[in-house]
């Protein structure tokens, strides 16, 4: 597709990652035509993802010191990556340069503490909504927000849609439906329950009880990091 400007898209990848917040919107993004896209860590052994499979890295840090689009993932890791200097300096370092400053999920926490969120509107998993305020940004509850250069997409599987609204940005809407066509997205869910409002009160409990136990102490992390990453 030549007649398409180039563009370069750089997805962190990091031990606990989610993988869907990574491989859905890079399958999307693929298609952008005429792309560059780099799956980056600090070096290219495979990273473990958190559903027990690994992923290589297609770059390291060194290799990838600019892209057109950043994007940050989310996933049970996103402590991990804010303790790890060279990992925030990574993502600052690019985040600044870049002409699109995205996330999935709580790949937006890492944003806000890089520094990259602070005035900005922004979304995230909604079970970590209200974190995005420890790093100055303001939360907005919707699927994807868009504030100036800044694309924000909320939990999981609204990394697709989030990267089919990024596509029509970046090569216009007409692009974005041809490449949903393609990839037959036609989202059925054989349950409602996709949402904590359609969901109901026992079934977010149940939720928030499961997550404590896979991560314990996630909610004093993200606060410990946002001091550490000097956020009152």
């Amino acid at each position: 597709m030549a007649e398409l400007s180039p563009i370069s898209v750089a997805f962190l990848l990091f031990p606990g990652v989610t993988q869907l917040d990574l491989t859905g919107p890079a399958q999307v993004l693929s298609r952008l035509g005429n792309v560059t896209l780099d799956l980056v860590w600090k070096d290219r052994a495979p990273v473990m993802t958190d559903a027990g499979f690994a992923i290589a890295p297609t770059a390291a840090f060194a290799d990838v010191p600019r892209a057109d689009i950043l994007c940050v993932p989310g996933g049970i890791g996103v402590a991990g990556v804010m303790a790890d200097d060279a990992a925030m300096a990574w993502v600052e370092g690019v985040g600044t340069a870049a002409r699109w400053v995205t996330s999935v999920c709580t790949g937006s926490l890492v944003l806000g503490a890089a520094g990259l969120l602070k005035g900005y509107r922004a979304t995230t998993h909604w079970a970590w909504h209200h974190h995005l305020a420890l790093f100055g940004a303001e939360p907005v509850k919707a699927r994807h927000v868009i504030d100036r250069n800044r694309m924000t997409g909320g939990g999981v599987t609204a990394g697709i849609d989030f990267a089919f609204a990024l596509m029509a940005e970046v090569r216009g809407p007409d692009h974005a439906r041809m490449v949903q066509l393609g990839l037959e997205y036609d989202p059925q869910p054989p349950f409602d329950a996709g949402s904590p409002e359609r969901a109901g009160e026992a079934l977010v409990a149940a939720y928030a009880r499961r997550m404590e136990a896979l991560a314990p102490g996630r909610e004093a992390e993200l606060r410990a990091a946002a001091k550490r990453r000097g956020f009152a």
